[in-house]
């Protein structure tokens, strides 16, 4: 009970003596909702092309039924995505607000594991908007057409290939000099080998932006491919105070294994696209964003987010390309370690570079290239506060923190960097929400 509390509390300073029918429009519950999602999504552990479907989804879902309730203003998905459903209108009078929360909720929960922590909070939302005063009428229609446009949007999701790559055979390691292997200390099962099947939302083909090749491997000491992984082991190796600060701040590691002794424990962190998803919130907050404007901007983000990862994961497992750890302590320094954890997946190119690129454009043409925020989504996890002046620096910020992590060569960096602002260009001119 006393958890209820302090969330209506919460929810309720944000108003500041606004009049009572003003909460309709006010974010306040959606930016909760999203909080929600993102604590299961870190509880369950979902690896981050996984945990980014589920943000895609619920948003979705959201943003439809606030769509319908501003049509001059806001453009529904269907007609700009491939295969996207008619979503119906509301019979009857309800609360799109009410609606859009309970259907992002309802989207959620069908997606994660720990579905009971999310039926806990829309409890708790629910309570408030009833300390609204809504009329029980509106209210009981809201949470059906809410409902309805979840079951609508969660059989659409069913059609994505996801359910079919659950069944494909575990991934076999290319067991070629130069190729990925898994590193420690868990040496844990490649991530989401068969992501590049999952259907696209904006692009038209998981290969309308695939990067140039890879460097060739090389262990001889004046190849480039050298070269890149002396860079990475020098810098290591030198890193200031500031670049390990940028390392550990960008890490989203959803699954950190830390080992003491015969002790494995994990360290649950917040996943890349979960930072982008904060950020969007931290800005819509500043603006003072209505639920249909943030609605709108978690959506366009959670597309470019979830578009980046399918092109990004297809690149990797074609290049399957080494990690520097594993090529630094073959080739250089068998003692060597990085300042980060290196992720359980190939190399090239930069999941990081890529999925930042692709929201940083997209937030900057939606909002413009100059907005300044302070980004606090790390302080739970011990983290201070870090303050960018724009979407882009901090996208650059994201991308050389994994170089700076050690677990990335130049080259993956700065060629999914341009891969990732290619994804975003094409995103925002694809999909537009708002008239």
């Amino acid at each position: 009970m006393k958890g209820l509390f302090i969330f209506l509390g919460m929810l309720m300073s944000c108003f500041n003596g606004k009049a009572q029918s003003d909460y309709l429009q006010d974010a306040a519950p959606l930016h909760r909702a999203e909080k929600a999602l993102t604590d299961v999504i870190i509880h369950d552990i979902f690896s981050p092309p996984v945990s980014s479907r589920i943000y895609l989804y619920a948003n979705i879902a959201a943003y439809e039924i606030l769509a319908k309730s501003d049509p001059e203003h806001y453009a529904s998905l269907y007609g700009q995505v491939k295969s996207f459903p008619l979503i119906p209108p509301a019979n009857k009078k309800i609360s799109a607000s009410l609606a859009a929360v309970c259907a992002f909720m309802e989207v959620g929960k069908k997606l994660v594991f720990s579905e009971p922590m999310l039926d806990d909070s829309l409890h708790n939302m629910l309570t408030w908007y009833k300390t609204k005063g809504i009329d029980r009428s509106v209210y009981d229609a809201s949470l059906k057409y809410g409902q309805q446009i979840a079951d609508t949007i969660l059989s659409w999701a069913n059609q994505d290939h996801y359910t079919e790559t659950r069944k494909l055979p575990r991934y076999r390691f290319l067991k070629k000099e130069g190729k990925w292997i898994p590193t420690p200390p868990a040496y844990m099962a490649a991530i989401e080998p068969y992501w590049n099947r999952i259907r696209l939302i904006a692009l038209d083909s998981v290969t309308q932006y695939r990067p140039p090749l890879a460097i060739d491997f090389s262990k001889d000491t004046a190849s480039h491919f050298y070269k890149q992984a002396y860079d990475v082991y020098q810098t290591g190796n030198r890193l200031t105070a500031d670049q390990k600060a940028i390392a550990r701040f960008w890490d989203c590691n959803p699954f950190a294994v830390n080992m003491q002794g015969h002790l494995h424990f994990a360290e649950k962190k917040i996943s890349p696209g979960g930072h982008w998803i904060s950020i969007v919130s931290v800005v819509a907050q500043n603006k003072n964003m209505s639920i249909t404007e943030s609605a709108s901007l978690y959506t366009i983000t959670s597309i470019a987010l979830f578009d980046a990862f399918i092109s990004c994961w297809d690149e990797k497992y074609r290049s399957n390309v080494i990690r520097p750890e594993t090529y630094i302590n073959d080739y250089i320094d068998e003692s060597w370690r990085p300042v980060l954890q290196t992720p359980p997946f190939p190399e090239y190119v930069s999941g990081h570079s890529i999925i930042s690129a692709a929201a940083a454009v997209v937030l900057s043409r939606l909002l413009g290239d100059h907005v300044a925020f302070d980004d606090n989504t790390e302080t739970e996890f011990g983290l201070p506060v870090r303050h960018f002046d724009s979407f882009m620096q901090a996208s650059e910020e994201a991308a050389i923190s994994r170089f700076y992590g050690g677990i990335h060569y130049r080259a993956a960096i700065e060629t999914g960097f341009d891969e990732g602002k290619l994804i975003g260009e094409w995103v925002y001119k694809k999909i537009r929400l708002k008239k």
